[in-house]
């Protein structure tokens, strides 16, 4: 029998203003950082962050992320590192920084430090990175022997980010127990490459009741750029319980269907992955034949944090059943996540799945 298998980071750190003490919890990991971020997310912590390692006596080196978690970055940045001899990575910024800075800091065997200036992705916690070509298409997920060392949420950034962003995250977290859910009905694999566990379960559906929840009053503050106690349960449950809850509980078609979407050429590539996660779990309780009431419900509360539930608002309502077919094939390909809710589900079945979340929203 497979092996339970649960993963961590080894500390997760979460408050308003944490990122001002940022050297004192970069210390115990290293003297030389290498920190990675991109230049927008750069200008808005870089006064912090210098403050901090200069009262600590870091001596840190900085790169400009370029924007895509491909290996052609990867392998540039981490050229960086090595010519600076950095002792540890930092990665300040969305789900592509930080699955760059995984990568990165898998190259040079050091330890990896995780600073999300937004709430958008699950990417922070774990022990893996999705990486895409230079074009945006996705290629492959890249698996490491641990999970970062450290996650430093500061959600005073997060509540100014962006509230799209904050919404996107929400979205990425609302697939974790509907993914979680099919892994273990179907006695699938978890991402960390074991059976799901107890804890995995809990945690995951702790993260769907939390969003349910908090979600629309935690967005409506981030809109005001105000922390609450809202935004702090909505920022853990995007962050924390979501990352560990996807990745020792399992991904299944929602994901599968996202990494589907990237084949695609058009205005989609411009929605966040949240937003292309956002119908992909519509997608999957329609392949699971859950309830025209069970798939209202989501609907509803998407709509109440204005993510895309119609192929209109998908930028999809043009495409071509042939295009639909091109999403199917590359969901249901082997070693996608598909097979944790059946491996019997065909691209057919996924193209008229994702017209009929079109439809059902038409009602809803």
């Amino acid at each position: 029998m497979a092996n339970i298998v649960f993963v961590s980071p080894g500390k997760y750190v979460q408050g308003k203003g944490s990122l001002k003490q940022i050297g004192e919890y970069v210390k115990p990991y290293g003297n030389k950082p290498l920190v990675v971020a991109d230049s927008i997310v750069w200008e808005i912590t870089k006064e912090k962050i210098e403050e901090s390692f200069s009262s600590t006596a870091i001596d840190f080196h900085y790169v400009t992320f370029n924007g895509e978690s491909s290996l052609n970055e990867v392998n540039r940045i981490a050229e960086e590192g090595r010519v600076n001899s950095v002792d540890v990575v930092i990665g300040v910024g969305g789900g592509k920084t930080l699955d760059t800075v995984k990568a990165i800091a898998d190259e040079l065997n050091v330890g990896v430090i995780i600073v999300p200036s937004t709430a958008s992705t699950d990417a922070p916690t774990s022990a893996l990175s999705v990486i895409y070509s230079d074009d945006g298409v996705f290629e492959s997920y890249k698996f490491y022997k641990k999970n970062p060392d450290l996650v430093l949420v500061d959600t005073e950034v997060v509540a100014n980010a962006p509230a799209k962003l904050f919404a996107s995250g929400i979205a990425d977290a609302m697939a974790t127990w509907v993914e979680a859910r099919a892994t273990f009905e179907n006695n699938g694999k978890a991402m960390a490459g074991g059976k799901p566990s107890i804890a995995a379960r809990a945690i995951a559906e702790k993260c769907e009741e939390t969003l349910f929840a908090y979600g629309n009053a935690a967005y409506k503050a981030v809109q005001k750029g105000l922390v609450t106690g809202h935004v702090e349960a909505v920022v853990e449950a995007n962050t924390l319980l979501s990352g560990l809850g996807f990745e020792s509980g399992g991904l299944a078609a929602a994901h599968a269907i996202h990494n589907g979407f990237t084949v695609l050429d058009g205005d989609i590539h411009h929605l966040t992955h949240g937003e292309k996660v956002t119908y992909g779990t519509l997608t999957q309780l329609v392949l699971e034949n859950r309830s025209t009431e069970e798939i209202v419900k989501y609907i509803r509360f998407y709509r109440s944090l204005d993510l895309p539930t119609t192929l209109k608002e998908m930028h999809l309502d043009k495409v071509s059943y042939e295009d639909l077919l091109k999403v199917g094939t590359s969901s249901t390909q082997e070693g996608e996540t598909m097979s944790n809710l059946s491996p019997d589900i065909t691209p057919e079945d996924v193209a008229d799945a994702i017209l009929a979340v079109d439809q059902i929203s038409q009602l809803a």
